[in-house]
């Protein structure tokens, strides 16, 4: 049974991504969300922040807004004022929300917590093996990237702005990101999960160039 600002919180994330794009909609936060309590499991932390940051965590991504980076933190803050939710718990929250992402992976977070950990991990988990791999070329196709181009090389030394701003095709985003996120992960259950999906991503990228090769 979910508490009252939960249930609440449910409610209006469903409402605000319920035109979102199919990477990135209710669905996704849902798996986020239940990574999360799975992961979270294992570890002593306070469960409504990492409930609430995992739930509010891409209330207004950045990719969709104009890489304006304020406008989620401040559609949770909003809202969560208007639940009456205790200060410490905004705070903590909006601090999860700013350093979730991988944002090209070269930036240092800002801020650390366990429940930080725990909702990071929780994403990133979301962003590699099957679902991942579905997530990134509905991405791709939304964007209208090509699937593979032999002669476009993945560039592992983007800066954040490059990151965002890069238009290379689908397959190069599993070298730029997918790849790199088992050696990412913070807790010892988002390790062993996130284990047996980068080698499913690893299958997958054998069988997509044995077959683009025609070499089946």
């Amino acid at each position: 049974m979910n508490s009252p600002i939960i249930e609440n919180t449910i409610k209006f994330v469903q409402e605000q991504l319920k035109d979102a794009e199919g990477g990135h909609d209710w669905f996704h936060i849902e798996r986020v969300w239940r990574n999360a309590k799975l992961i979270a499991q294992s570890e002593s932390i306070d469960m409504e922040i990492v409930e609430l940051a995992a739930l509010l965590h891409d209330i207004a991504d950045s990719k969709f807004n104009n890489g304006d980076e304020t406008i989620g933190p401040k559609k949770a803050l909003d809202f969560l004022i208007d639940q009456d939710a205790d200060y410490r718990v905004i705070d903590h929250v909006l601090a999860i929300i700013e350093n979730v992402s991988f944002k090209g992976g070269q930036q240092e977070r800002t801020f650390n917590s366990l429940e930080l950990d725990v909702v990071q991990d929780a994403d990133r988990l979301d962003a590699i093996g099957a679902i991942g791999i579905a997530r990134t070329f509905n991405y791709g196709g939304f964007k209208n990237r090509a699937i593979y181009n032999p002669e476009i090389k993945p560039d592992l030394n983007m800066s954040k702005e490059q990151y965002k701003s890069s238009t290379a095709p689908t397959v190069n985003h599993f070298y730029e990101k997918l790849l790199l996120l088992k050696d990412k992960m913070n807790t010892n259950s988002g390790k062993k999960i996130a284990e047996q999906r980068h080698q499913f991503m690893e299958q997958y990228l054998e069988q997509f160039y044995t077959e683009w090769s025609g070499l089946n």
